[in-house]
């Protein structure tokens, strides 16, 4: 089952992201995988409550639906 965001839509985000990372990502406004595709990892590792480990669970969840962050070629 996925999380649900704050608006109780689906958002994609890993079920095990810290609560602090989750804080730091909504108050960024990103809400949804779909979003940090826009983003680049050192831009989301310069949020508060943004960690190493936070960030490889977003790759991971990411890489699962096809998507990757903004700074990330495509092969």
């Amino acid at each position: 089952m996925e999380e649900q965001d704050i608006a109780g839509t689906q958002s994609g985000l890993p079920e095990k992201l810290s609560k602090p990372a989750r804080r730091a990502l909504q108050g960024a406004g990103y809400l949804t995988l779909e979003q940090l595709t826009k983003a680049g990892e050192a831009e989301l590792l310069k949020l508060h409550g943004m960690g190493p480990k936070a960030l490889d669970q977003l790759r991971r969840a990411m890489a699962d639906k096809g998507l990757n962050f903004a700074d990330e070629k495509q092969e």
